[in-house]
């Protein structure tokens, strides 16, 4: 396994496979990789001859107080994990390698307007722009990632439509501690409480699976959902919402494909969940 920290060295060996006829997989990641990285990337394995895994903690989808510098970050240990499903290449690059004089952003407003876009309002420029400069720098023919985070996953599907770009998008099921905890690099912020408390998230989802599967009305969902997670005294709701799968905009009925998904804060830590619902 090989790791490339500039631009022009990573292209210079994607440009070798690339003569070779290999075809290329890439899953972007910041790093602090878990079972739920580790599950894109053994598809990502299967599915290309060459797996390249970018680990950036990118600044851009940050905004003013949230968690860049506090972060988990630990890439010996990601390159670890990556050597031993199978990884060719990390592209492990620092913000002034991706980010010189910035003044070029990418942005797919309708969809990055609702849930995570409205507490988060950078978030989404931040992820295209950096998915984007990725796109053009390892040229994948596929690229990987979670369903945990489906509004992004929509959005990237949405932006490689609109742009053209020339790449399959693949989307991989959410990977769930045993109790059922979604996985996320931001769980180990939280204490022994905090983590039992945060099972009210997957509480939820499934009480909102059982629910929904009535045809019932979407209020009656998040309603039911609510409840489950405002019985948690830890837990503060960012939102809980039923969104048309494709446009990410809130529906009062269950009578197309849909996303129900939610934001909490656990103590101080925001943790997302949520499922697809297919009529």
């Amino acid at each position: 396994m090989q790791v490339t920290k500039t631009i022009k060295e990573t292209r210079e060996l994607i440009k070798l496979w690339k003569r070779e006829g290999k075809t290329v997989g890439l899953v972007p990641t910041m790093g602090f990789l878990h079972e739920g990285h580790a599950s894109l990337i053994k598809k990502c394995r299967e599915e290309n001859d060459v797996v390249v895994v970018s680990v950036f903690v990118n600044p851009t989808q940050f905004g003013p107080n949230e968690d860049l510098e506090a972060y988990p970050r630990d890439f010996a240990r990601d390159s670890v994990l990556c050597e031993k499903i199978g990884a060719d290449l990390i592209f492990h690059p620092e913000p002034e390698e991706m980010y010189h004089d910035p003044h070029a952003f990418v942005s797919i407003d309708l969809l990055s307007e609702n849930l995570c876009g409205k507490t988060r309002p950078i978030h989404f420029k931040g992820v295209c722009t950096v998915v984007s400069k990725l796109f053009h720098i390892v040229a994948p023919d596929r690229a990987y990632f979670g369903q945990k985070d489906a509004q992004q996953l929509a959005i990237i599907r949405k932006m490689v439509l609109d742009l053209d770009f020339d790449i399959e998008i693949v989307g991989c099921p959410i990977i769930r501690e045993e109790d059922g905890l979604a996985k996320s690099s931001r769980n180990t912020y939280l204490s022994t409480e905090e983590r039992k408390a945060a099972l009210c998230l997957s509480k939820a989802v499934k009480c909102g699976q059982e629910i929904i599967a009535a045809r019932c009305e979407a209020r009656q969902v998040i309603d039911a959902m609510k409840a489950v997670i405002e019985a948690e005294p830890l837990a503060r709701i960012d939102y809980v919402s039923v969104v048309d799968a494709l446009t990410m905009q809130s529906v009062e009925k269950v009578d197309a494909d849909v996303l129900v998904a939610m934001a909490v804060y656990i103590g101080k830590t925001r943790l997302i969940d949520n499922f697809s619902y297919e009529v």
